[in-house]
């Protein structure tokens, strides 16, 4: 199981500035929807230009314009660019074609999609690398949380494919940790500890028990 940090309301440079206490302990650095929307893929070019050999996920959540906006982030570096599972079947086609054209994996959140099982074989079957549960932040003030959702997607699809998202916390991610997900995926619950590095290696040591 890899561990992933959502990195979402921060600046680029403040993001730069975490990564560079954490690149070495943290699987995988995510540069989250918000940070795009209001740098674009700068702070991707930025982290893997510090880290090369850092895996940095673009959460673009591509819901059209598949080839264009999945080549342009992994021109900027991106080693996973996401896509919308509610996305036309065609556009994922193109963002899965341009990915791998790049030698880069794709993503798919299925945040909003209510049959997981069902779509979650349709993203099979377009090539996908990875599929996502994703209790989206707003959602989760209603006390929602993902586990649910995580059960039925590792129903209908190999567990090395499964992320899971959504308010996961070190007190709550033993729950998480029995289905094995490929990756788990944190975000405030890392980036507003005192002591992110800490933070970060105890989320991974009890992912590893």
């Amino acid at each position: 199981m890899k561990l992933q940090i959502a990195i979402d309301t921060l600046s680029g440079a403040e993001a730069l500035a975490m990564v560079d206490k954490i690149h070495d302990v943290i699987d995988i650095v995510e540069v989250g929807t918000p940070l795009i929307l209001r740098e674009g893929m700068a702070p991707v070019r930025a982290l893997k230009q510090k880290y090369p050999a850092l895996c940095v996920l673009a959460d673009t959540k591509i819901v059209d314009g598949g080839d264009l906006e999945s080549a342009d982030a992994c021109e900027a570096g991106a080693d996973i660019v996401t896509v919308l599972a509610l996305a036309d079947d065609e556009t994922i086609r193109l963002v899965v074609e341009a990915a791998h054209r790049y030698g880069r994996k794709v993503m798919a959140d299925l945040i909003n999609v209510r049959d997981i099982p069902t779509r979650s074989k349709e993203l099979m079957a377009l090539g996908l690398d990875y599929i996502c549960v994703h209790t989206a932040f707003d959602v989760q003030k209603l006390g929602k949380t993902p586990l649910d959702d995580l059960t039925e997607l590792v129903s209908a699809a190999p567990p090395e494919m499964a992320a899971v998202a959504g308010g996961i916390k070190l007190e709550t991610l033993g729950a998480y940790r029995r289905l094995n997900p490929a990756i788990v995926i944190a975000g405030s619950s890392l980036t507003n500890a005192p002591d992110i590095r800490l933070a970060v290696v105890e989320m991974r040591a009890a992912l590893s028990r």
